[in-house]
């Protein structure tokens, strides 16, 4: 069943791609495996799928433990400065930073550790007080802030637009998300302004996320089925 679900969604990933001219091969696949059993990673991993987002650091770290060192991790979850030591020693990326605090604790444990962790700076584009995020008119100048630490590379942007059945709600959250990256990408503001990351698009909304320029989507039910 796993197997069957991720072709259905890198096909479907490959068709939005193909409406809107982009190459298919720009679009990578985040599998959130929260709450998703060691199994159930472990058989997603066997069907070809490398990249796995986790919302929780212990949960996290008990799968990492069990299961193949190839696989690729992001954290996507909101993450706690107390928390930090443990994300920057598991994840190969961080999506979801937002405040200095948290960050200056990951660049903090990075130097530790000995490396330099990619990060993206999520932003709350919907301007939602339930979320966490930086305001888009404030994300230049935390980027700004975020270059005086040592061992962080902003890749890019991250978001979540507000809910809604119809992904056509969540096209303009993202269209504004994919200008704020060509502001700050034309301003020099990420580590790599050649391929900045857009990490926007779920289960829901993610073929309407790659129209609108998403370079990383993040699909946990249409892969695993819904959670209990």
């Amino acid at each position: 069943m796993i197997c069957a679900n991720l072709a259905a969604v890198r096909k479907n990933i490959a068709a939005a791609a193909e409406r809107c001219g982009r190459d298919p091969g720009e679009i990578e696949l985040l599998a959130v495996s929260k709450h998703m059993d060691v199994d159930a990673v472990r058989e997603a991993w066997q069907c070809g799928q490398h990249l796995f987002g986790e919302n929780f650091v212990q949960e996290a770290g008990d799968k990492i433990a069990r299961l193949d060192p190839g696989i690729t991790w992001h954290f996507i979850g909101h993450l706690q400065s107390n928390k930090a030591a443990a994300a920057a020693r598991l994840f190969h990326m961080i999506e979801t930073v937002d405040r200095l605090k948290v960050a200056a604790a990951l660049d903090r444990h990075a130097l530790r550790l000995g490396r330099v962790l990619d990060i993206l700076v999520q932003v709350n584009t919907g301007l939602e007080k339930q979320k966490s995020g930086v305001a888009p008119e404030h994300a230049g100048q935390f980027l700004k802030e975020l270059a005086t630490l040592t061992c962080l590379r902003v890749r890019g942007l991250m978001t979540m637009p507000p809910y809604s059945p119809d992904p056509e709600h969540s096209r303009p959250f993202f269209k504004l998300l994919k200008e704020l990256a060509e502001d700050l990408r034309a301003q020099k503001l990420f580590a790599d302004n050649v391929h900045v990351i857009l990490s926007m698009g779920m289960s829901n909304d993610f073929a309407v996320a790659v129209e609108e320029g998403s370079t990383l989507v993040r699909i946990g039910t249409a892969i695993f089925g819904e959670r209990t």
